[in-house]
């Protein structure tokens, strides 16, 4: 028997943003493998001179569909792409396309985002801000629509440290408007060097222009079923459709993905502040679930402001950075990688000074080694350009790893309270039950496998290359505290002398 979730989706018709992106592509399998959705409109530009049809055409290949594909190898038939780019006026859609949008959508799902922190202020206003507008304009031409989700992030407030599942507008230097119109009447150029000014205390362009779009939503949205989905930072799947589904080099999965192979051995972390960590799967969970309670309770009564849901670890389940790090190096040796350059090991510190201390000790020296063997061997050198690389991305991340936030969820554990016990298991999104263990085992072995390109077959050939560091790490260890007890003894036993 279909659950109260599965009888709303039944039938509809679906508008998504985003549905290339990690989230975007959990949320369209999930729709297809457990609901009789009827199609979902799916907005997608050309990239790398691939057209949006063969990039459609290709997930049938992708691990996250490849469990929906046995099962009904006809399901991405529902999947209807459409021309599109949240970077362009009107969204880049066709008049057609347009219509056709405005005739039939039921539901709006906005999860499209540029999710840089270093991206140009131009850019990260046209596609987190300016679309957010667009999208509301175009849902308000839709008779039938029931329910329009938009995707924000929990670090969308992140200059105050307790964050409530309210509106923050009192934290902008400009209100959305004011900015939109400077966007749509200067040059790109000039906009970016308003940046700092526009910013404030915001870190980065990413968060900044989120909080720009919660305020057009608030001002904008009017009498549309709406709501906002603030999930903390997306990572691997816990369950589904496979565990441990990642395919993406962000946040605190580089992190990982980078010690892992043996390249990243110290960085900036705060190991007693909370991790906003949240699985890709649960987040996806909820987003569905968020549509079908905002289109419940607009039929009843249109809220005053769009309803907030934010989603991060719970406060009897918190995870902090120190558990993450602790974790993953307990689980080290279970999911080892082939391509590992040395054993495993992270290092953190909170002290920018102590960092680059420890950054040239361990990244800087390793590098110009290897990069010394690569010219000699008549080959490009890349370990130092590659470190510059990771220590200017530790430097933006800097914010988010230091700062211990506290998330309100009021709403989010009313919203799974009204759920019924079919759609609490079919559609799970209790953070609390997580056990942060099992789902570090599931997650090393799924960066292994599809980061990593690592196959099962080849695990013992990892363990054998594992071994092999760890015994050539301690006899480096070993040598050099030899070298250095070597060169302190008889400066030692000059001092010890003095006072004999």
């Amino acid at each position: 028997m279909a659950t109260d979730v599965q009888k709303f989706y039944k039938d509809k018709i679906v508008f998504l943003t985003g549905g290339s992106g990690f989230l975007g592509k959990v949320t369209i399998e999930k729709l297809l493998r457990t609901t009789e959705v009827r199609r979902i409109y799916v907005l997608i530009r050309s990239k790398r001179g691939q057209e949006m049809q063969e990039r459609c055409a290709a997930w049938e290949a992708e691990p996250v569909f490849v469990n929906l594909m046995k099962v009904d190898p006809e399901a991405l038939k529902r999947v209807v792409p459409l021309g599109g780019d949240c970077q362009e006026p009107d969204l880049g859609l066709s008049i057609p396309d347009r219509q056709l949008l405005v005739d039939e959508v039921q539901i709006v799902l906005h999860s499209a985002a540029t999710v840089r922190f270093v991206e140009p202020l131009h850019i990260a206003l046209a596609i987190n801000t300016r679309a957010t507008r667009l999208m509301i304009q175009l849902a308000k031409e839709m008779p039938h629509l029931e329910a329009f989700v938009h995707v924000s992030t929990a670090f969308s407030n992140c200059v105050v440290e307790h964050v409530s599942e309210r509106f923050y507008p009192e934290h902008l230097t400009c209100p959305a408007k004011k900015v939109l119109e400077l966007h749509d009447g200067i040059s790109a150029e000039l906009m970016d060097n308003m940046a700092p000014a526009l910013l404030g205390r915001y870190p980065n362009t990413y968060t900044y222009t989120k909080a720009l779009a919660e305020q057009l939503l608030q001002q904008e949205a009017g009498d549309l079923p709406i709501c906002i989905f603030r999930p903390g930072v997306i990572i691997a799947s816990y369950k589904e459709p496979m565990s441990g589904w990642i395919d993406n080099l962000y946040g605190p999965i580089a992190v990982l993905y980078g010690a892992a192979i043996g390249v990243l051995r110290v960085t900036r972390l705060n190991l007693k502040a909370n991790a906003g960590i949240v699985p890709v799967d649960f987040c996806a969970n909820m987003l569905l679930t968020c549509a079908w309670h905002t289109a419940r309770e607009s039929r009843m009564k249109l809220p005053p402001e769009p309803p907030i849901y934010t989603f991060t670890p719970a406060q009897d389940n918190l995870i902090t950075w120190g558990g993450f790090r602790s974790k993953a190096a307990l689980l080290r040796s279970n999911y080892p990688l082939t391509k590992m350059m040395w054993m495993p090991f992270l290092h953190c510190t909170t002290s920018p000074w102590m960092f680059r201390l420890l950054a040239c000790f361990y990244h800087l020296l390793p590098g110009y080694a290897i990069d010394l063997v690569l010219r000699l061997r008549g080959r490009k050198p890349r370990m130092i350009k590659l470190y510059d690389k990771i220590h200017k991305n530790i430097d933006i991340l800097v914010p988010f790893v230091d700062t211990s936030w506290h998330f309100d969820t009021f709403n989010t554990h009313q919203l799974w309270r009204r759920m019924s016990a079919e759609d609490r298991e079919l559609y799970d999104f209790d953070i609390a039950s997580i056990d942060w263990d099992d789902y570090f085992l599931q997650a090393l072995a799924g960066l292994r496998l599809y980061l990593g390109k690592d196959e099962p077959e080849s695990l013992e050939r990892g363990h054998k290359i594992f071994r092999r560091f760890v015994f050539l790490h301690r006899i480096l260890q070993f040598t050099l505290c030899s070298g250095a007890a070597a060169l302190l003894w008889p400066i030692l036993k000059r001092i010890f002398s003095l006072f004999i």
